[in-house]
């Protein structure tokens, strides 16, 4: 059947957000060490703080709230939650400078520091790196461009609907791509409960095998498409392995990949 739309995943599949944290972190830690001193490594530092912000994270009893939208701990370091319309995102609003600044601390902690006023600053600082690193794929524009108005093009993505507005506010050509973009925190499910992709395809109005899902999550954006029926394209940079509970349609290490995928299903 021939694919009329490919719906695309937003994170570590157009963006790079992984690398986005990891030098936000970075950069951060490099701070804390300058500010402390030698006694204490930004590698270290980085381990504990994302220890201590998952399990901070995990005790809150918004958490399976989260985990149903699709929003990591390393999300909330940086998040505002200042949109949805769930009651969840008013006590992560108001969670949120709490929780950045108590997993610096509670981290610093770990190596031997107690500094509360440091760990505000670092807290500060890690969303502003975070938010001056909106790194994007080199294929990324390529592959939008060849597929724009030869399919519909969705954009389907975890998280916040204010902090994923503010990575496509980011990289601002981004957006215009899209016919569709569907958020998980405005629709109130998200990856990989089958409503959000059902709702995808009513938005598309295509048949489950005319669309492609194109994300590099096999538990959200696979495992999703997969139970609707749609065609799924696990986007596999880094060579993973994988069991076979979750089985892809197809694998890629590229997104140009894709052309011959849609030619082989007309």
């Amino acid at each position: 059947m021939t694919i009329k739309a490919v719906c695309f995943d937003l994170d570590d599949t157009l963006l790079w957000d992984d690398r986005s944290v990891k030098e936000a972190f970075a950069a951060t830690c490099e701070n804390a060490v300058k500010k402390v001193g030698t006694a204490l490594q930004a590698e270290q530092l980085e381990e504990a703080v994302r220890r201590e912000a998952r399990g901070l994270y995990e005790s809150y009893e918004t958490y399976p709230f989260t985990t149903m939208i699709g929003i990591n701990p390393f999300e909330g370091l940086w998040a505002t939650f200042s949109a949805g319309e769930q009651p969840e995102f008013r006590q992560l609003e108001q969670l949120a400078p709490v929780y950045r600044k108590e997993s610096w601390r509670r981290g610093l902690l770990a190596l031997g520091v107690d500094n509360e006023s440091l760990a505000e600053e670092l807290a500060e600082q890690f969303g502003r790196e975070r938010r001056s690193r909106p790194h994007i794929y080199e294929e990324t524009f390529e592959v939008l461009q060849e597929l724009k108005g030869k399919v519909k093009l969705l954009l389907l993505t975890n998280g916040c609907p204010a902090l994923q507005q503010e990575k496509l506010d980011g990289v601002p050509e981004l957006a215009p791509y899209f016919d569709e973009i569907l958020i998980s925190g405005s629709f109130g499910k998200g990856k990989p409960d089958p409503s959000i992709f059902q709702h995808a395809m009513e938005l598309l109005d295509i048949d489950p095998r005319e669309g492609l899902m194109v994300g590099d999550k096999l538990t959200t954006d696979i495992k999703g498409a997969l139970s609707v029926g749609m065609n799924a394209v696990w986007v596999n940079r880094e060579h993973k392995s994988r069991n076979d509970e979750i089985v892809p349609d197809y694998e890629i290490t590229r997104l140009t990949e894709l052309y011959d995928i849609i030619a082989g299903l007309e």
